[in-house]
């Protein structure tokens, strides 16, 4: 997959074929737009892209909202580059692009720069300056310059949009597998590992400590779950806690991680966590030995589950 920071850095003379919207989660409804793009594509000789935004426009044009999103642009990109998409755009978002009246940005960039021959579009989706275009516009440009619109269903829309608010939800009240079944893979936090307290090692469970970067990226309901993580090309299994450490009173919400059969320094490097199952909330333990105990159960938990589920 070719990806681009900009609009204007894409350059290619053969027709394209193309979806625009922000695809967040890449969740199984957006792999079937997605999948149906790319067999069109190789189907007809034709470029297949995907054009996305980042910032999402809601940062840029609500800033008083807080935004919530399921991926990064960098998980975002990985995930759409699994559906074979020739070329992912990713167009930096701002002011003066959400000026761009409905014809200009049909002519000037789906067509003089992307060279559009057609898009794939839903059928509720709004563009141009205020939104103030919808998809009877798009089909009128598309008669005067010569591309096709093909809808997609209001079923298929309505169907994306439930998984999306569906799967935030999941997320947020700890339901991980129901997350995970409207995904079509592990939900996932990708960070740098920093250094912690190191209180962990004293009762034989170090942890490595997950710094996220992003403040808009969704962080599941605190808890402890059971998760993998690939690490130098090996599939490392372990537990996590999302929380603020009650017990050895923490004064910050963190997110730790314990690898079993694991020993080697992470420190300062980036690795993803994909949440396989949750445990049990956080709690405060009276002492750090009950918290030990609590902490041998959750390890056989998650070494069970893993040698049925995975």
């Amino acid at each position: 997959m070719n990806t681009f920071q900009s609009i204007f850095d894409y350059n290619k003379n053969k027709k394209s074929i193309l979806t625009l919207g922000t695809f967040d989660g890449v969740h199984i409804g957006h792999q079937k737009i997605l999948q149906k793009l790319v067999k069109e594509a190789n189907s007809n000789g034709l470029e297949s892209i995907l054009l996305t935004f980042f910032p999402h426009p809601r940062m840029v044009l609500k800033q008083d909202e807080k935004i919530q999103l399921l991926n990064t642009i960098e998980e975002k990109s990985k995930l759409i580059e699994e559906t074979g998409i020739h070329n992912l755009i990713i167009h930096p978002f701002d002011a003066t692009f959400s000026e761009l009246s409905a014809e200009d940005f049909v002519k000037k960039i789906l067509i003089d720069k992307l060279n559009l021959a057609k898009i794939i579009i839903g059928y509720d989706h709004k563009f141009g300056k205020n939104r103030s275009a919808d998809i009877n516009d798009l089909i009128i440009l598309g008669k005067k310059y010569n591309f096709e619109v093909e809808q997609i269903s209001a079923k298929e829309i309505d169907d994306i949009s439930i998984s999306s608010t569906k799967i935030r939800k999941a997320l947020l009240n700890g339901k991980i597998e129901l997350a995970t079944s409207y995904l079509g893979h592990n939900y996932s936090l990708f960070g740098s590992v920093i250094e912690g307290k190191k209180i962990g090692r004293t009762i034989n469970y170090p942890t490595a400590n997950l710094k996220i970067s992003e403040d808009y990226k969704l962080i599941p309901k605190n808890g402890v779950y059971v998760i993998s993580s690939v690490i130098d090309d090996k599939t490392v299994f372990g537990m996590m806690n999302i929380g603020n450490n009650p017990t050895v009173l923490g004064d910050s919400d963190s997110i730790e991680i314990h690898f079993f059969d694991f020993n080697e320094n992470l420190y300062a490097k980036e690795i993803c966590v994909r949440l396989l199952s949750r445990i049990r909330d956080e709690q405060k333990f009276d002492s750090i030995n009950e918290l030990k105990r609590q902490l041998d159960l959750d390890k056989e938990y998650s070494e069970n589950y893993i040698s049925k589920n995975v």
